[in-house]
């Protein structure tokens, strides 16, 4: 029997590590990877410029108990290497055009990451009848900037300001049309009556580097997305003070439990 799990574990291992599938999506490649089966799917989607891996800590762990399907946008980890403006309104048609490539026609349960919450809410609140459930990890929102402008107005501006400088120095960024505009996202009802779990990270940082790392700024994002997931009927808030912006790296085993924990809350 020892030897049986040993040889499950290698083969996962090697699944893990081995070079993702492509599909055509609008004439570019879009890497992407599936394992795993069960009565749901799980669509990862990474955040900023990250690609599919930001989700090896819980890829095959999560395959357990559904099928998990994870891929990079265009322009990020191992797909086509574009720079351009995209909306997360882009991004969303986009994942849609994945799921069909895919022949993936049942809801997904969409769990994403960082940036990823604009792709995923947006794409919840235009095809509601794709998603099942919704988690959201560590979450961007149009509200950041706020937190920044209320702790220090002048001094937020100025941090603001070097922010978007840097967020541009390497060409066109991705987040442009959606982060810096503030455009608002859709929230419940525009994002239909589904489970929703927003994991966000409270840990204090020994030494700011901007207003939005204080003490003071966790503690308002604790309260921005405990906020946003209670004002769901089936909504679900996490702080935790053990990670920071990347939970699935540091605390696996909490991410894994509570997606778990998510697809139990599904009543179909």
């Amino acid at each position: 029997m020892k030897f049986w799990w040993l040889f499950l574990g290698c083969m996962f291992t090697v699944s893990a590590l081995a070079k993702p599938d492509m599909v055509k999506i609008n004439g570019y490649d879009v890497e992407y990877e599936i394992v795993g089966k069960g009565k749901h799917t799980v669509l990862l989607e990474a955040g900023g410029a990250a690609g599919l891996s930001d989700w090896d800590p819980i890829f095959i762990k999560l395959a357990q108990k559904a099928k998990i399907v994870r891929y990079s946008r265009i322009g990020n980890g191992g797909s086509a290497k574009i720079k351009k403006h995209y909306s997360s309104e882009e991004y969303a048609q986009e994942v849609k055009m994945v799921l069909d490539a895919l022949n993936i026609k049942e809801p997904v349960v969409y769990v994403a990451h960082s940036y990823g919450a604009y792709v995923a809410r947006r794409f919840a609140s235009m095809y509601p009848e794709r998603v099942s459930a919704l988690m959201l990890i560590e979450p961007a929102t149009e509200h950041d900037v706020d937190i920044m402008r209320k702790i220090d107005l002048a001094k937020a501006e100025k941090e603001i300001a070097q922010i978007k400088l840097d967020d541009l120095i390497n060409g066109m960024s991705n987040q442009y049309l959606d982060f810096w505009s503030k455009r608002p996202l859709p929230d419940y009802p525009q994002i239909p009556d589904i489970p929703v779990t927003v994991i966000a990270s409270t840990k204090k940082y020994d030494e700011p580097s901007i207003l939005f790392f204080t003490d003071k700024a966790r503690e308002m994002w604790g309260e921005l997305h405990s906020e946003w997931a209670n004002s769901f009927p089936q909504g679900k808030a996490v702080l935790t003070d053990k990670s920071y912006h990347y939970p699935q790296n540091d605390e696996p085993a909490m991410v894994v439990k509570e997606i778990f924990e998510l697809l139990a809350r599904i009543k179909h």
